[in-house]
């Protein structure tokens, strides 16, 4: 991983303490100000690193970036970065050094829910204030918990209508990983797909180390569903759409993904296993604004890299850069500061206008149905402006009870 014109040392804690060079800081005369210490918990190595690898550099790029504009409130980003390797017990023992021997001002951490959920209740204890720069299951009310990526109320309000009354993809099966995110995914489709008039045909959960979908394929194949709903998450997930093709083919059955591309999964497939893939996202490379394409060039500057970013990439930089603008607004980088300040915060992002929402810690962003193409990108289908987190928003209010910490959760019958 190229993390330009930077250099690290390691901490005791066992993290890698990364700050803008000298020559940097000298420039923007920041040289002699105490730094602000940004927490980045995430896997660089470990079987879900296909969601991380961008993100860590995304971080980077948004902190070099901020050191080189003059940094946060007169004083320089260190950002801290820790390995968590896939491990949810190194997201806790890490989540508690950055915290307790490390003093980050804030985590931006987290990819599975499961690692949010470790992480959470340490945030708690301690004071902290977390950024979890992620796509998940929504329901999470809890002040000190900020989430910068799609909830169910956004991505799947925008791909279940197309999908099933456009595509015509009424009979649905639906496949999931086996933990919080999936189980709880899994309700959301089922209630949207009934909601439409639509029927799940079955549901089943899939351990994140299972590679082999022949037993899974032979009873879609025998349920005869329109469509497909894939909540796979991982390396060995991919190794689906691979088989998927190979036996049953997105021309026989339509494949929608809540977490396909993420990942960057596409590069991991042959342009035809990826084909037609039909995803709803808050920012694809192939977006055609001048943000976005902005971003994409930028990144690619900074890495030294050319090849797909993608939406986990991007919801790095996009945590990051609100978190400054909340700091900013509240004159300190202090955790309960940035909290008072969170509410309304926006910024023009790659993906358009991001705004959190006072009442969850949600944000509220655009949302663009898309389709794989035969050159593994994406063609924007249709876009819908601003939506907010409406599913979170129906059970939390941190305004009328700023103390409540508890994960909602859908019921289906």
């Amino acid at each position: 991983m190229k993390l330009s014109r930077r250099q690290f040392t390691k901490l005791a804690s066992g993290g890698l303490a990364f700050a803008s060079l000298p020559a940097t800081l000298m420039k923007a005369g920041l040289a002699a100000e105490e730094p602000i210490k940004v927490g980045n918990i995430l896997d660089q190595t470990g079987g879900l690193n296909i969601y991380s690898m961008k993100q860590i550099q995304a971080v980077a790029m948004a902190v070099d970036e901020i050191n080189e504009g003059g940094g946060l409130l007169g004083r320089p980003l260190e950002l801290v970065f820790y390995d968590a390797q896939s491990n949810n017990q190194l997201y806790s023992q890490y989540a508690t050094q950055a915290l307790l021997r490390d003093q980050v001002k804030v985590i931006h951490g987290g990819i599975t829910s499961s690692s949010r959920e470790v992480m959470r209740p340490i945030v708690q204890r301690f004071g902290g204030l977390l950024f979890y720069n992620s796509l998940y299951e929504g329901g999470v009310c809890d002040r000190r918990h900020v989430s910068t990526g799609m909830v169910p109320g956004q991505q799947l309000d925008a791909l279940c209508p197309y999908v099933v009354n456009e595509l015509g993809g009424k009979k649905g099966y639906i496949l999931a990983a086996d933990y919080n995110y999936g189980h709880i995914t899994a309700k959301w489709l089922q209630k949207y797909i009934r909601d439409l008039g639509g029927e799940d045909l079955g549901v089943e959960f899939i351990p994140l180390d299972v590679s082999n979908f022949a037993p899974i394929i032979a009873r879609i194949q025998e349920a005869g569903p329109d469509v497909v709903w894939s909540a796979l998450v991982g390396a060995a997930h991919i190794s689906f759409y691979r088989q998927f093709h190979a036996t049953v083919g997105k021309d026989e059955i339509m494949l929608a993904g809540t977490t396909y591309a993420v990942g960057r999964e596409q590069l991991e497939l042959t342009p035809e296993e990826g084909e037609g893939i039909v995803i709803a996202t808050s920012f694809v490379d192939d977006l055609q604004t001048e943000a976005a394409q902005d971003f994409v060039a930028r990144f690619k500057a900074y890495t030294g890299e050319d090849d797909f970013i993608g939406e986990y990439g991007e919801y790095g930089y996009r945590g990051v850069s609100i978190w400054a603008e909340a700091v900013t607004k509240a004159g300190s980088a202090e955790p309960d500061a940035v909290i008072d300040a969170l509410g309304g915060v926006s910024i023009e992002g790659a993906g358009g206008l991001y705004t959190i929402d006072e009442q969850t810690n949600h944000n509220t962003m655009n949302i663009h149905i898309a389709r794989q193409g035969a050159n593994r990108r994406f063609e924007i289908i249709r876009s819908f402006e601003q939506q907010p987190p409406v599913d979170t928003q129906l059970v939390c209010n941190l305004i009328e009870n700023p103390n409540d910490t508890t994960q909602y959760v859908v019921e289906v019958e």
